[in-house]
């Protein structure tokens, strides 16, 4: 008996093998329904293997079925929680479905996975790229110490260019970025250099900057004020008014000159209200006031992709007004907002 029972897994397994090489081998040549039977065939003879779900939410979503295609890497990822194929797959599908925070969230375990196995540059990638998609302080410092580490060991080309896009996005940051005083009247309330630019030597707005700012935010109110409010009121439990008084403070840093403070305030917010259309959009802002066209055009292009899923035609123009006014030669944009 034990030697007939071995001989039958035998053969399933290579009914298995057989059905999988089919699958890849039809994948490759394009025959994406071919493959897709090979690969439903393979997971109904081995249903434990995570493979075959993996490999049917490739083909899902070559064809652009990405809601079909992100729960076939789900039934992956249940079987195999660090397989790398399916994080990686599933947070593809999810970036199509208009769905960045859980595409990071995706891509911040494969971090963890590509980490813990000795590829740092790989890791650094993912990390990188779930920062894009969502940001958030602790991502920030997930990315800084993973540059730290990979500065500190010799790399090849491949880590070299892991490096370089890291920095590209954190560097701007790094720079200017100053303390956030929590209170007004400190000793060490200081105005940034981008403030001290704008302000008289008292570090206060000048009539002339208060004229120009009315329209965004009252210039006198102090962000720093508003800030700590808006933390008394998310730790009372108090959510709505956390969002709204973070909204505020950012404005208020914005209107200082104060954008690192400001785009800190609106990390603070995400973790709140994560779809938030307020705070991306002001994010986008503050990103353009900086440069950095890359992380507004990438964060306003998903924004756009979700209201359209949501049916939100308020958000959707008002993205397309942003775009039209501040970045009117975006491709990616303009093709959303035609």
């Amino acid at each position: 008996m034990p030697a007939r029972g071995s001989k039958v897994s035998q053969s399933l397994y290579e009914n298995y093998k057989d059905a999988l090489r089919r699958g890849h081998v039809a994948a490759l040549r394009g025959k994406l329904d071919i493959a897709m039977a090979a690969y439903a065939e393979a997971a109904e003879i081995a249903p434990d293997r995570a493979l075959p779900h993996a490999s049917i939410g490739g083909i899902l979503l070559r064809t652009g079925r990405a809601t079909e295609a992100a729960d076939a890497y789900e039934r992956a990822l249940a079987l195999a929680p660090r397989d790398e194929a399916s994080l990686r797959g599933r947070a593809e599908a999810l970036v199509a479905l208009g769905r960045p925070f859980e595409a990071a969230d995706a891509l911040d375990r494969l971090a963890n996975v590509l980490d813990g196995g000795g590829r740092l540059p790989d890791a650094l990638d993912a990390a990188r790229r779930a920062l894009e998609l969502a940001e958030s302080k602790d991502r920030r410092r997930h990315v800084g110490a993973l540059v730290g580490r990979l500065r500190q060991s010799p790399g090849d080309e491949a880590a070299e260019l892991s490096l370089a896009r890291a920095l590209k996005l954190l560097e701007p940051v790094q720079v200017e970025e100053a303390p956030v005083v929590e209170a007004s009247g400190s000793a060490d309330d200081e105005p940034e250099p981008e403030a001290e630019a704008e302000a008289g030597e008292a570090g206060e707005a000048t009539e002339e900057d208060e004229s120009e700012d009315a329209g965004r935010h009252t210039p006198h109110v102090d962000g720093s004020v508003l800030g700590a409010a808006a933390e008394e009121a998310l730790a009372a439990g108090d959510n709505a008014a956390a969002l709204s008084g973070l909204l505020a403070a950012a404005a208020a840093h914005a209107a200082a000159g104060r954008s690192v403070a400001a785009i800190d305030a609106c990390y603070l917010g995400l973790p709140i209200a994560p779809a938030d259309a307020d705070l991306h959009l002001l994010l986008a802002e503050l990103y353009l006031d900086r440069g950095w066209r890359t992380l507004a055009t990438d964060k306003l292009v998903l924004l756009a992709r979700l209201a359209v899923l949501e049916d939100d035609g308020l958000t959707r123009n008002r993205i397309c007004r942003l775009a039209g006014d501040r970045l009117p030669d975006e491709t990616r944009l303009a093709e959303l907002c035609a």
